[in-house]
């Protein structure tokens, strides 16, 4: 029975890890969808090998910084228990490798390509696994001490915070610090619409995470005991919330309607083991209202060109996660309870702090050493061609 269970928890959280890894083709079509033509390409790229990099990174120094666990002896060691160990690895892998997927978004079509590569290994090997081991792992006694100051520990089931508020946080420094695209604002005070290239495949990346994000929360359970039919039914219903209201707000727009259900899938990982199937309707559609909302006011107001929206969709709706975990967590709002909002606040607010502050040392130490942005020749030309010498559909075809 002992093996019997190894091996259906092994195949469960390998599926979970095969699921969340397909989700970075959802970042990789949603990112190449929105940006202009000449930067497609680029956009693939990218998503692929931060992925590789991430792995490397976290493999040999971001999972032992996380849980003090280290790969580095015999491979009959490593299959013990069927290889849980490994394949545990392999699932919290994909969810640490979303931090450069999400930044990707924010600093497109202008930011140097090796830079973010050395940035991603910084992210993935230390910044994020760090705060990871706080938050999941009992580190520094963080946990410990919150639960009896507050009554209850930090609680972020599936990473509102840990990987959507972090992610989003540290990509809004390496977005100021990149500055706008080139002729995004001008001079005279109007703003270059530099519209999506592809709205099918910015639909296409939508979907691809919205399925994705299936595995990404109810197998973050990590044992087939554990797994709960509750998770699934919240997502299901954060997902629709985020839509509906970001349609109405949005205004038909499509973008606005394919990122409303990713806002609410961010906002819903932290408390979806805990809350009721219509607290997490409300936690989605509050949002995709924020998403809305701040999106429009950082692109038109504020004069921040995030290119995906990232920090508002992952980074404040992330952070808005958090909280509501401990708003419709709690019993007399229908939730399992267990949870405290103070101790969420406090949380989340670390969580935050340490993102912002790591995202501008990471990115302020790069910018000042290597440089962060292509040359202004190289963003008009686009990276496709500046950085990977071909176009994703190029206009003269060889005719043999």
């Amino acid at each position: 029975m002992d093996a019997l269970k190894q091996g259906a928890d092994a195949l469960f959280i390998l599926l979970g890890a095969i699921m969340v890894l397909a989700m970075h083709a959802g970042f990789a079509f949603l990112e190449l969808g929105t940006v202009r033509k000449k930067n497609q390409v680029n956009a693939l790229v990218k998503i692929l090998v931060d992925f590789c990099v991430s792995t490397v990174a976290y493999f040999v120094v971001g999972y032992g910084v996380a849980y003090g666990a280290s790969f580095m002896i015999g491979a009959e060691s490593l299959a013990a228990k069927n290889g849980y160990e490994l394949v545990k690895f392999f699932f919290l892998l994909t969810f640490a490798a979303a931090i450069p997927a999400i930044i990707s978004g924010g600093i497109a079509e202008r930011a140097k390509f090796w830079p973010q590569l050395i940035a991603t290994a910084v992210i993935v090997g230390f910044v994020y696994p760090f705060f990871e081991g706080i938050a999941w792992n009992q580190h520094f006694g963080i946990q410990a001490w919150l639960k009896a100051v507050t009554g209850e520990e930090f609680h972020d089931f599936a990473g509102s915070v840990v990987v959507h508020a972090v992610g989003g946080w540290i990509a809004l420094p390496a977005v100021l610090l990149l500055g706008a695209r080139s002729n995004r604002y001008r001079k005279d005070g109007a703003i270059s619409a530099h519209p999506p290239s592809s709205i099918p495949f910015l639909a296409l990346g939508a979907w691809i995470l919205i399925v994705g994000w299936f595995g990404f929360n109810v197998m973050s359970a990590q044992t087939l005991d554990k797994i709960s039919g509750l998770v699934a039914v919240n997502s299901l219903m954060a997902m629709v919330g985020g839509t509906l209201v970001a349609l109405v707000l949005g205004k038909n727009d499509p973008g606005f309607v394919h990122n409303g259900p990713l806002a609410g899938l961010v906002a819903v990982c932290a408390g979806s083991d805990l809350m009721h199937p219509m607290g997490a309707l409300v936690v989605g559609a509050v949002a995709g209202a924020i998403f809305v909302v701040m999106f429009t006011l950082t692109q038109n107001k504020w004069r921040i060109d995030d290119v995906l929206g990232v920090w508002p969709l992952h980074g404040l709706c992330g952070t808005w996660g958090g909280i509501a975990a401990g708003i419709f967590g709690a019993q007399s709002l229908g939730g399992l309870g267990g949870v405290s909002l103070n101790a969420q606040l406090m949380g989340t607010a670390m969580g935050v702090v340490w993102a912002l502050g790591s995202g501008f040392v990471v990115y302020g130490i790069l910018k000042m050493t290597l440089g962060l942005r292509m040359s202004q020749e190289e963003e008009f030309e686009g990276a496709d061609l500046s950085i990977h010498k071909i176009s994703a559909s190029p206009e003269r075809e060889s005719s043999w």
